[in-house]
């Protein structure tokens, strides 16, 4: 047996690394290390010859994510895997076989749906405005991969879309599909749903895929929606060489169509699967893992997390996490900010501080308190890496500098150029445009610093393009404020979770159970990112907020009353969330 693909695995990871034939379910919890377990099984099939490269389909759900595991699989030798996301293969496919059926190359993409919206709105005699258009666009999403016809659509959601009735909205949805066929269009969701039609109605392509993808693997399989699903069951035929890989405690999409449903039902779907529970995190602190298990306890599909190698006294005042309570806003975001500066001022890189949060509407009263304190931040899921000026200026300049013989060593050049473009020895000031651009051009020069001995300016310049294309970026070295979605598949050393408020976290329209079930998800997404250190925070606000029913659920036992605020001046008042009763307790959970 070939054993270099599999040195450095667990007793679990190395199971399910060598469950080479399907079908398999690796039910993996946070921080377990699945992308290593992925990449790894991969590449130990093609070193005993279980494998061709060349057969093997690995999908995911973002195309980072897809860059990311070729990466790996590049760097264990393997080459030629089709590590893609469902809507890059189901494409790819389109585009080879629909100029042999069709007789013509296939539709284009649409480029902007909510413009696309628009025109079919005009066309009908309606004015919505633009955050209308956005939900509209949602609700096609999520009619689409839901497999739904417009006419069940509007049985399913009757209630309208803002200021549209459903009647309205049916009209526009209407109008929307009869523009797109005139122009010749497809938009995300058609790309799937062709994709599948066309496996269905077309043996000889269904033949020719099945012959081309022999072993598939499906990554975050708990986020997969039913359309998804579908065109997987397509692919596959009738065999039964699959092995997916999920949480179902992750599972925070379920408003645009995921279905947790397919991973917990895996077992019962393929008789005789094989079973992998990965459980040991090799991330968090054994008191970080308390909180999480705490707040999942109960819930169908939790996994139990249990620390790896716990990096101090799980009893130790600074490791155990903390529950803080402010009475606004303000208070609340400039005493995290002091305790950023705190941790900095020990020792933590800011790149490795993280403060999460529901929605971007809380981040400006962060930013801003992070600014005045002097610290620089990076909200994600504002411009991309590669999109900012500054970056795009520099990458052209190295480019064109490549082209000629550099008389300077290759980290210098990258250094010279960088300079000239505006990199200083000192950063500006935090929380401004300058401050943002220094950051970038100071991240490419770290690139260029740790890059392999022997790289060349042109494969340096070669190198960022092919990360800006599969949207992996550089480290920054500032402290990142993103949404609890976006920090999904993320870690941090140290995570501030902030606004535990009832109306926050859970938000003020989760009414329902599965909706509150959602929220919880998303809270245990937030604290599972934690590495060493986790904080939870909540203010009462001008409304009176009350604490989050999570911390409730997680209850004193796992969390201390937070007092790094009050050390740094800022006015707070602190507060240990309330045990919940047994009653309570078993009222806040579903049935066992």
């Amino acid at each position: 047996m070939s054993t270099g693909a599999l040195a450095g695995l667990d007793d679990r990871q190395l199971e399910a690394a060598t469950a080479l034939r399907g079908p398999v379910v690796v039910l993996a919890g946070a921080g377990t290390g699945k992308t290593r377990v992925i990449t790894h099984r991969i590449a130990h099939g093609v070193d005993t010859g279980a494998y061709s490269p060349q057969r093997v389909m690995a999908v995911t759900f973002t195309t980072k994510a897809a860059g990311e595991m070729r990466g790996r699989l590049r760097a264990m030798g393997v080459n030629g895997v089709a590590a893609r996301t469902f809507h890059a293969a189901a494409l790819a496919q389109l585009n080879y076989f629909w100029p042999t059926l069709a007789r013509d190359t296939a539709p284009a993409i649409v480029d902007n749906k909510v413009r696309l919206l628009a025109h079919a709105a005009d066309g009908i005699g309606l004015d919505p405005d633009v955050a209308t258009l956005r939900d509209v666009a949602s609700e096609i999403e999520w009619r689409k991969v839901s497999m739904m016809g417009i006419d069940d659509y509007a049985a399913a959601r009757p209630g309208g879309v803002g200021r549209l009735s459903v009647d309205r909205v049916v009209a526009l949805q209407r109008a929307y599909e009869k523009l797109k066929d005139e122009r010749r269009q497809l938009d995300f969701e058609d790309v799937l749903l062709a994709c599948a039609g066309m496996l269905e109605a077309e043996p000889q392509v269904a033949k020719a895929v099945r012959e081309q993808y022999r072993h598939f693997t499906v990554d975050e399989f708990q986020d997969v929606s039913p359309l998804q699903n579908r065109l997987l069951e397509l692919w596959l035929g009738d065999r039964r060489d699959l092995c997916v890989v999920g949480d179902a405690s992750q599972t925070i999409y379920s408003f645009a169509g995921a279905d947790a449903r397919f991973l917990l039902e895996f077992p019962s779907r393929y008789e005789g699967a094989r079973i992998v529970r990965l459980e040991t995190n090799y991330r968090s602190d054994a008191a970080i893992l308390a909180v999480a298990n705490e707040l999942m306890r109960g819930r169908p599909g939790a996994l139990h997390l249990e620390a790896a190698s716990p990096r101090g006294d799980a009893t130790a005042s600074d490791v155990i996490p903390t529950v803080t309570a402010f009475e606004d806003d303000r208070a609340e975001a400039r005493a995290v900010a002091a305790r950023i500066a705190e941790q900095i001022a020990g020792g933590a890189d800011p790149g490795h501080i993280a403060v999460l949060y529901r929605s971007h509407a809380q981040s400006a009263e962060l930013v801003a308190a992070l600014s005045d304190a002097g610290i620089a931040t990076t909200v994600l899921g504002g411009r991309r890496f590669f999109d900012m000026p500054e970056v795009r200026q520099a990458v052209m300049e190295l480019r064109a500098a490549s082209i000629a013989p550099i008389e300077s060593g290759f980290v210098d050049t990258v250094r010279d150029i960088l300079r000239s473009r505006g990199l200083t020895d000192e950063p500006p000031a935090a929380g401004g445009a300058l401050r943002d651009a220094w950051e970038a051009r100071a991240a490419l020069l770290r690139l260029a610093q740790e890059a392999p001995a022997g790289t060349t300016l042109r494969a340096f310049t070669d190198e960022l393009t092919a990360r800006a294309k599969v949207h992996d970026e550089p480290a920054m070295r500032t402290v990142t404020l993103a949404t609890l979605h976006a920090a999904k598949g993320l870690e941090w050393d140290h995570v501030h979770l902030v606004g535990v408020a009832e109306g926050l976290l859970p938000i003020s329209y989760a009414t329902t159970f599965e909706q509150v079930d959602e929220e919880r998800r998303l809270a245990y997404v937030g604290i599972t990112r934690a590495g060493r250190t986790l904080s939870l925070t909540w203010s009462r606000g001008v409304r009176e907020r009350q604490p989050s029913r999570f911390l409730r659920e997680i209850g004193s036992g796992s969390l201390r009353a937070g007092g790094a605020s009050a050390r740094s001046g800022a006015a707070s008042r602190r507060a240990a969330p309330p045990t919940a009763s047994g009653a309570a307790r078993g009222s806040a959970r579903a049935p066992r």
